[in-house]
């Protein structure tokens, strides 16, 4: 191998471990995206093996034709098929660790792709899109999700190794960078933090690195000292700045209001006006002129309880109850028991058989704590072992029967007052006593109620019997009276009146801040019995109600709400004093509370079988994506000008002070520019003979004279800038050429013929990121620390 090919080599190794050091500092930006960092290993590989892909297909195809060709240089076809190939490369070697990962089962090796096992990441990444659908942020790091993750960021990683490295733009290859850093910014809802901001910077100022080091040295004639180094002190300090700035930035990004990838699963996905839908008040469907038909049960009890639709985990203070991310790896086709009770505790065995008759929605309605679900195509159901929710993956419940089979809880109140206080580290109380700051009234009325109760049980029956004590007069309506405090929970537990979602929500809030772990949940009563022994489940039985948690125990329901009694439950370990009559349902709300809300939903109407949007809130959906997108884009591209506005600004104030001096710096700092870096200890007659080189060599290597040296306009008016500058830095005061005109058209003349001899894509980089801006700062910033002795120095840069 030649010492040409070596250096190239060489310099393309460095900028590929640049590009992919850059790229891994990029995928911090997605920290906040997810609820752990388990996403971080699969990312990580792919950008090591496009990194090491890159290294050894350009090695190898170095070494082959140096081998084959000897010092001969490689033709231009030959160098495309080279580009060509190692990004192929790279997506091949990207698909083989993506099918180790996610689908090693049908792959030769465990890794190597065969068509079952394309087949089957294929389905992994289908699965991803859906969950893209689903999640909200923070989101789940669920299998198709991270696999699609990792596609994505290995994309990135051989886009930012193809511009870097065959391309030869490091610093243009920061805009894939970009793409990381967006995600964040557009679906996180509050601040991002330092680190999202802070490492994409980092990485952009390695390859700002990697750019100076590959471009700013002018390699002269074999010889000849080089003018200048690589600047790497100016890519670390520009660098340093660039970290800076992140960490500030980061702690300033406003908050968006996106907040989701697509609203999140818990936006009903699908859900209509005879489905428990969610994202809509209960009230609507407890209003309806006529009650729906929804579900006929067919059960193996008497009393087969609450059938479970959704539990609401997520509080907000002004949006109400919403729906967490459901966890949608686990198929209720799977072996083993879904929801089996804590500590292998017994319960009653329930099992039902269950037909939706104007049931549509594509969440499944189950018994209590089931153990087994069967219904056709069950391998699109699944189950969220955290809520005990099975939902559908682009499937809904019109038209099927299912059969389930489960184990009702049944502790006894001994049970209950035996449960400890689960330590404040626990996953479960960091999760389910979550709430934004309450109303110094709630607080307040919690302190009161559970004063002198030491256990969970004893707190949660202090918060319940509040709710169903006749003495405080609560009362079930879906005509509620305006509050006036401005806060709806506290307005509710002032006022008294109001429905079930009301009640659920209000007791779920106070439970949690007695340090209990709550949840609110949305179902139905187990509706009417019929003739035939069935029972028949309408509109009229959608209800919501409290789930609390015990150690050992597991969740238990409590219902406070003051319903009829032919709806309501039994649950003896929370007994009614006694049963108290609900007011009509078909009573005009006059100012409902805000009911369980979630993100809206932006699903296929046609495929899912939801509602569709008004055509206002169809545009809305599309154009405050684009208008945040131009926003990005133009503030990006006006922070790009910055460097450009700066550098003309310098060039303005030097042609105006028209000096021999100010005219060579300006010379110098386009030189600079162009990669043509100066030796401060040469004359500025020795610059001018390497820059009239450098002209002549831009030009053909024409217009040599007998002393072979470069001739012709351009380098006539180098090396007169030069002798100006000369003479005004070495002549007797007084005896210096004026300023005038003529020095300024030979500047003109000298840049035109710098600029004409340099590449099109050296020439773009001088102007949108020139080093000699920076180099002013440099000077500047050392001269401030440490004072000048002498004359200052003349030399190009």
């Amino acid at each position: 191998m030649n010492d040409s090919a070596a250096r190239t080599l060489v310099q393309d190794a460095g900028t590929t471990l640049a590009a992919a050091v850059a790229t891994t500092l990029g995928c911090f930006a997605l920290v906040p995206v997810f609820t752990d960092r388990s996403w971080l290993s699969p990312v990580l590989a792919a950008v090591a093996v496009v990194a090491a892909t890159g290294l050894l297909v350009r090695g190898a195809a170095t070494a082959l034709w140096s081998a084959r060709a000897g010092n001969r240089p490689v033709p231009a076809v030959w160098m495309a098929l080279g580009g060509l190939l190692v990004p192929l490369g790279q997506v091949a070697v990207l698909a083989c660790l993506l099918t180790a990962l996610v689908a090693p089962g049908q792959a030769v090796g465990g890794w190597l792709p065969t068509g079952a096992s394309l087949t089957d990441l294929t389905s992994v990444l289908a699965d991803g899109m859906v969950e893209l659908r689903e999640q909200s942020t923070p989101a789940l790091p669920l299998t198709g999700l991270m696999a699609l993750t990792t596609v994505l960021v290995g994309l990135v990683a051989v886009v930012v190794d193809l511009v870097a490295v065959g391309g030869r733009q490091p610093a243009l290859a920061g805009l894939g960078l970009l793409v990381l850093f967006c995600i964040p910014v557009s679906t996180v809802t509050g601040g991002i933090g330092a680190l999202p901001v802070a490492a994409p910077a980092a990485g952009l100022a390695v390859l700002l690195w990697a750019d100076q080091h590959r471009r700013l040295g002018w390699r002269p004639r074999e010889g000849r000292r080089p003018l200048l180094g690589t600047g790497t002190l100016t890519a670390l300090r520009t660098g340093a700045v660039a970290v800076v700035l992140g960490l500030v930035v980061g702690a300033l990004v406003p908050t968006l209001t996106e907040g989701t990838f697509a609203g999140g699963i818990g936006s009903g996905g699908g859900s209509t006006g005879t489905a428990l839908d969610p994202a809509a008040a209960l009230q609507g469907q407890l209003t309806l002129d006529e009650p729906i038909d929804l579900l006929q049960v067919d059960a193996s009890v008497e009393d087969p309880g609450y059938l479970r639709v959704v539990a609401l985990e997520v509080y907000d203070g002004e949006e109400g109850w919403s729906v967490g991310n459901l966890d949608g790896e686990a198929s209720v086709a799977e072996d083993g028991e879904l929801a089996p009770l804590p500590g292998r505790r017994a319960g009653r065995p329930v099992d039902a058989l269950i037909t939706a008759l104007g049931h549509e929605d594509r969440y499944l309605p189950v018994l209590y704590s089931p153990q087994s679900v069967s219904v056709a195509d069950s391998a699109r159901w699944r189950f969220d072992p955290g809520t005990a929710t099975v939902f559908g993956r682009d499937a809904t419940t019109e038209g099927r029967t299912w059969s389930v089979v489960a184990e009702e809880p049944r502790p006894s109140d001994e049970q209950l007052a035996e449960a400890q206080q689960l330590p404040p580290n626990a996953p479960l109380i960091q999760r389910y006593t979550a709430l934004p700051p309450l109303d110094p009234s709630v607080t307040d009325l919690v302190t009161s109620l559970t004063a002198g109760r030491a256990g969970p049980y004893d707190r949660v029956r202090a918060i319940y019997g509040h709710f169903t004590d006749p003495a405080n007069d609560f009362q079930y309506s879906l005509s509620t009276r305006p509050g006036t405090t401005g806060d709806d929970l506290a307005d509710f537990l002032r006022l008294r009146q109001g429905y079930c979602e009301q009640y659920a929500g209000a007791m779920a809030v106070l439970v949690r801040a007695a340090g209990v772990p709550a949840r609110v949940v949305l179902g139905y009563t187990p509706g009417t019995v019929q003739p035939d022994g069935t029972r028949l489940v309408t509109s009229d039985d959608a209800h919501a109600w409290v789930e609390a948690y015990f150690d050992d125990i597991g969740w238990v329901p409590f219902d406070p709400t003051p319903i009829d009694a032919d709806r309501a439950v039994d649950l003896p370990w929370s007994p009614r004093v006694q049963d108290q009559e609900a007011d009509a349902r078909t009573d005009a709300p006059v100012a409902p509370l805000p009911a369980p809300v979630v993100p809206a939903p932006q699903l296929d109407p046609g495929t899912q079988g939801g509602p569709v949007l008004p055509a206002a809130q169809q545009t809305a959906g599309w154009v405050r994506p684009l208008l945040l997108g131009a926003a990005v884009v133009l503030g990006v591209a006006a922070l790009g000008a910055v460097p450009a506005g700066l550098r003309a600004l310098q060039r303005r104030r030097r042609l105006a002070d028209g000096g021999a001096a100010a005219l060579w710096d300006e010379l110098s700092a386009t030189a600079l520019d162009l990669g043509l870096r100066g030796d401060p200890a040469q004359t500025p007659r020795q610059v001018a003979d390497q820059l009239a080189e450098a002209v002549g060599a831009g030009r053909g290597g024409a217009h040599r004279s007998g002393s072979q040296q470069p001739t012709g306009a351009p380098a006539d008016a180098v090396r007169r800038l030069a002798r100006a500058e000369e003479t005004a830095s070495y002549a007797r005061p007084g005896s210096a050429p004026p300023a005038g005109p003529e020095l300024r058209a030979a500047l003109a003349t000298a840049r035109r013929g710098l600029l004409a001899g340099a590449p099109r894509g050296t020439r773009l980089r001088a102007l949108l990121w020139p080093p000699s801006l920076l180099a002013t700062v440099r000077t500047a910033v050392t001269r401030s620390w440490r004072p000048p002795r002498g004359r200052r120095p003349r030399a190009a840069g």
